[in-house]
């Protein structure tokens, strides 16, 4: 049976906070409880928009003393909806959303509620950025707590690889602070690790000199000559420099205006390129050439263009509200057969509005450095399969997971079998387990021990303590 909490209970606990309490039966309830993901229906007891660092540790407090279960909202974006819950309390981090950018020190603190693309307007209007979501409503925070990959992610590494340091309320309402010199251990697994140990109220992020304008975009290609761009693809990755991170996308075109309207609705293949350069250096339109030449070109969006732009070209396809499932493998290769098993999936996925689509990653460069500084799953593989699937009505979503999953399986005998957090629509403790390398794991419970033992926070790709 669900814990009832009192009026007079939420009324003290409503005074000590200096953000918003949000109940069932408020007006404003039914649009604080949803999250982006539209198969997630949960009804929470409370939720609590954080106005401060204070109001977390509160809140973290006031859970524990009745006993509520708690989840944390950063972006919303969680696919497995970790970002609510029934009966708990939702600590919604949204209003922590502040932006402050040392130039000089080439670093910037943001609060845990951030999403993108306060993130990069912030940090662009001096030239600066570091690995981000390629949607730009999806939040720092757990973005950069599982991983974190990007356009930049060849150049500049994961977004954990660029945390610096964290403001962290942990399971008794403590506040620590994590970095390389303080609670190093701790430090270590929130890179990688995902929200197992905390709420991360700050992140201090390390940026780089991007933009504002780089050499970046979209080729679309014909969907009956994936094999053959996939292909040339895998074989133009041999000698490409750090500065380019390119993912292909087996994919339907949208009725969007900048596709030819003879080709909405139609099998596409979308080559996405970013050079992490300067848009005018010579070497970056030399660099992207061969990308404009795979197949045979629908259209050719590959040409400088703003950061702050790439980062949100998809914003409109991936808006709020539809029901989504996504799961992932890394890959330790690109064979012929792995293209052809691509291939196949990519002709038997659903059409418009059903929305299906195989991510390849690129991975390499400065993604494969740092393996014992942070707990990223995998620092080897030079490529990460995403399998989406995304329906406008959470009824139909259950019958299209299959193509996902089967996906994922098919493609998992050319990989090491593990799966990128951050990518996973689902949870459960063995898939969590299998993850991670045995003996991260078993580092990452050593620490979930120490900051969490009773497993407040669960809502996550839970990491269960040992006594569990």
């Amino acid at each position: 049976m669900a814990h009832v909490l009192g009026k007079a209970t939420i009324n003290e606990f409503e005074a000590t906070i200096s953000g918003a309490v949000i109940k069932p039966g408020d007006t404003d309830y039914d649009a604080a409880r949803r999250v982006w993901n539209g198969s997630i229906e949960k009804h929470p007891a409370l939720v609590v928009r954080a106005a401060s660092t204070d109001d977390v540790v509160r809140t973290v407090q006031f859970a524990r003393s009745e006993g509520l279960p708690v989840a944390v909202r950063g972006g919303s974006h969680s696919i497995a909806g970790f970002s609510t819950c029934d009966d708990g309390i939702v600590i919604d981090l949204a209003g922590l959303n502040s932006v402050e950018v040392d130039v000089e020190g080439c670093r910037a603190i943001a609060g845990g509620g951030t999403k993108w693309k306060e993130f990069d307007a912030a940090t662009q209007a001096h030239g600066l950025a570091t690995t981000g979501g390629l949607v730009s409503s999806t939040g720092v925070g757990g973005f950069a707590l599982g991983g974190g990959i990007g356009h930049l992610v060849r150049k500049h590494g994961f977004t954990c690889d660029n945390v610096l340091g964290v403001e962290m309320v942990t399971a008794d309402g403590s506040v620590v602070h994590a970095s390389a010199d303080e609670n190093s251990e701790l430090f270590w697994a929130l890179r990688g690790g995902g929200g197992n140990f905390g709420v991360v109220t700050k992140f201090e992020l390390a940026l780089h000199a991007v933009g504002p304008t780089v050499m970046a975009g979209v080729v679309f290609y014909p969907g009956d000559e994936a094999a053959q761009v996939a292909t040339g693809w895998r074989d133009l990755l041999i000698d490409v420099p750090d500065e380019l991170s390119t993912i292909v996308n087996l994919t339907t075109a949208p009725p969007a205006p900048f596709i030819p309207e003879e080709w909405h609705f139609k099998k596409v293949v979308a080559v996405v390129a970013c050079y992490a350069g300067e848009a005018d250096d010579p070497d970056a339109e030399r660099v992207v050439k061969p990308l404009r030449s795979l197949g045979t070109p629908i259209v050719d969006l590959l040409g400088p263009i703003p950061y702050v732009d790439l980062q949100q070209l998809l914003d409109a396809l991936w808006g709020p509200g539809a029901a989504n499932y996504f799961t992932s493998t890394f890959l330790d290769a690109m064979p012929d057969a792995a293209i052809s098993t691509l291939v196949d999936f990519h002709q038997r996925s659903g059409d418009l509005p059903i929305q299906e689509e195989l991510h390849i990653h690129h991975l390499g460069g400065a993604a494969i450095t740092g393996s014992d500084a942070t707990a990223f799953t995998d620092r080897t593989s030079p490529f990460v399969l995403n399998c989406i699937t995304r329906t406008p009505e959470a009824t139909q979503l259950a019958e299209r997971i299959e193509w996902a999953r089967g996906a994922r399986d098919a493609m998992a005998a050319f990989g090491n079998g593990r799966t990128y957090v951050n990518f996973t629509g689902e949870g459960g403790p063995d898939k969590v387990r299998e993850a991670y390398p045995p003996e991260t794991y078993a580092r990452l419970q050593a620490v979930k021990d120490r900051y969490d033992p009773n497993n407040v926070f669960r809502f996550n790709q839970n990491i269960l303590p040992s006594a569990s």
